[in-house]
């Protein structure tokens, strides 16, 4: 009797773990490949945040597919090898179905060749430089034409700006987006002389020199702005050696491309209002998809003085865009995932729609924002329609004849147009 007692025991417990090892097994698994401590912790944690926040209102909803999701979060730690090693354990220990994560283009760009090899599927939430389109990559942060060409427009159309002070983290990011700009301003008749270009290490933190040559640079008598391509916590130190030199929105203003919410939230910005940003997204916007999201935000961190900013849009559009194609494709293969995410539409929190171009990139509006003293910014211009959005620059010798388009019979990221070949990424 206890011998058949015991053999019952065993079998419940055999069943309980084959029972526990097929649930786990039916969760849909959500990468999530943010930097959580380092220099780009500073922008990077929000999102991880964020992400967490969506699967659990998609496991509210009764999950995908009839699957649970399960967050799988890792840390590359700003580390930009650190981020292939991460996105290959994602792929092939982890088991992810997706991945949503990347902030800078290094780091983008050190993992992109292992989502190839793998046919992974990242979704990359932040602006970025453009001339690139990858078959596994979803770009739903802005391209240079969603951002820096109609921040340049701004500038000089409405502020009357003469000299230009392009100043950047020495990455890629911004060394390309500061070629398209250059190659842009020179084409509107800006001379060299008026072009002053600035390239600082990440995490950079001795700013006086540098604000000193701005200052001297902008007192040549013509209206000057500085552009900004600084990313992570060189922001921090940078915003308050310009309040220290007295540089005013008024006489030198700053439109940056990597400054939100959250970079703003971690310094006294009253010496800093009137200078400016350009997105796709403000916490600002007023509409009622906005107020919705920035009250579930809230009380899903528990802590009503956490902000929104625009990667953190760019993630909430991309999750939706992901789980209406798996959702019409029956499937979390990516190859199918792929093929029904082409054309799919879904809101924004502007009150508009975003929908997935055959480049892989999205339609947005472009935003430009003004510093205020509590943190935030005032829309002070954005354009009358959604854009969508440009993998490869019309302002580049090399790339006004290139397109991609992930539909058949083109198939390619890397599309001549005039020669009617493709070639490659």
């Amino acid at each position: 009797m206890k011998k058949n007692v015991k053999l019952a025991l065993l079998g419940v417990l055999l069943i309980s773990i084959s029972a526990a090892m097929a649930g786990a097994a039916e969760t849909i698994k959500v990468g999530v490949m943010h930097s959580l401590s380092g220099t780009m912790a500073i922008s990077e944690t929000t999102l991880k945040d964020v992400m967490l926040m969506l699967v659990e209102e998609q496991n509210k909803k009764g999950g995908l597919l009839g699957r649970r999701l399960e967050a799988v979060v890792v840390d590359p730690a700003s580390d930009w090898p650190v981020f292939a090693e991460k996105a290959r354990q994602l792929l092939t220990q982890d088991r992810v179905d997706v991945v949503f994560g990347c902030w800078t283009s290094v780091s983008r760009k050190s993992v992109l060749p292992v989502f190839e090899e793998l046919n992974g599927l990242l979704f990359y939430p932040v602006q970025y430089e453009g001339e690139e389109s990858s078959r596994n990559i979803i770009y739903t942060g802005a391209a240079p034409n969603q951002q820096a060409i109609p921040a340049i427009d701004y500038l000089r159309d409405e502020l009357e700006v003469e000299r230009w002070i392009l100043a950047g983290t020495d990455y890629v990011f911004p060394r390309t987006a500061n070629k398209i700009i250059e190659a842009y301003l020179k084409a509107q008749g800006v001379v060299d002389a008026d072009i002053m270009i600035n390239y600082t290490p990440f995490s950079h933190s001795d700013w006086q020199s540098i604000v000193a040559e701005i200052k001297k640079f902008g007192s040549a008598g013509k209206k000057t702005a500085v552009v900004s391509t600084l990313n992570g916590d060189a922001n921090v130190p940078f915003y308050k050696e310009l309040a220290n030199q007295d540089l005013t929105a008024a006489a030198i203003p700053v439109m940056a491309f990597s400054v939100g919410e959250e970079e703003l939230s971690g310094i006294d910005t009253k010496p800093l209002v009137g200078h400016l940003a350009a997105w796709n997204y403000f916490q600002s916007v007023d509409s009622e998809e906005n107020a919705e999201f920035i009250a579930k935000w809230h009380a899903f961190t528990k802590d009503e003085k956490r902000v929104t900013n625009d990667p953190m849009e760019a993630h909430y559009i991309g999750f939706n865009a992901w789980v209406q194609a798996v959702e019409k494709a029956g499937s979390t293969d990516v190859d199918a995932v792929l093929e029904a995410i082409i054309g799919i539409s879904v809101p924004n929190l502007g009150g508009g729609m975003a929908t997935v171009l055959k480049n892989h990139h999205l339609t947005k509006p472009v935003l430009i924002g003004e510093i205020q003293s509590d943190g935030q910014f005032q829309v002070v211009w954005e354009t009358d329609d959604l854009v969508p959005g440009d993998a490869w620059s019309d302002h580049l010798e090399g790339s006004r004849d290139l397109i991609a388009d992930w539909t058949d019979p083109v198939n390619c990221g890397n599309y001549n147009v005039k020669t009617k070949t493709c070639g490659g990424q």
